[in-house]
């Protein structure tokens, strides 16, 4: 009885796992899927710290520099000081953020406000 019960226990968590877990997006199929909350991998083309945007705004765009970005994510100021200085850290870089896919202009964006959201992209297999 204990095996059974154990084994069933085991095939419940497998499978929220992976029903939790869809396949990350590359930065030009965000906007299909504007409004949903997702992960988007990718190169960081540029980052900049724009001190000027809503008291302080960093800008991760991915792909392409600004304005020919295919997706960005964003950090306000009222979060900044949780990451760091990711414009100093983030560009170059192979990058995931996870979060809820917002259109601003024409563009995806994901706005980061906990650093959980912001990871390196694992290495495939």
């Amino acid at each position: 009885m204990g095996a059974r019960r154990l084994l069933a226990i085991g095939v419940v968590l497998a499978g929220s796992v992976a029903a939790g877990k869809a396949e990350p997006l590359p930065p030009d199929q965000a906007a299909k899927h504007a409004g949903e909350t997702a992960t988007v991998c990718g190169v960081v083309a540029a980052a900049k710290f724009a001190a000027q945007v809503r008291g302080g705004t960093t800008f991760l765009d991915f792909d392409k520099p600004y304005p020919n970005s295919t997706f960005s994510a964003l950090i306000f100021a009222s979060d900044r000081a949780k990451f760091g200085a990711p414009e100093k850290t983030a560009q170059g870089k192979d990058l995931c953020v996870t979060g809820k896919i917002e259109m601003y202009q024409g563009k995806p964006q994901i706005i980061l406000k906990d650093p959980n959201q912001l990871a390196e992209k694992a290495a495939s297999h």
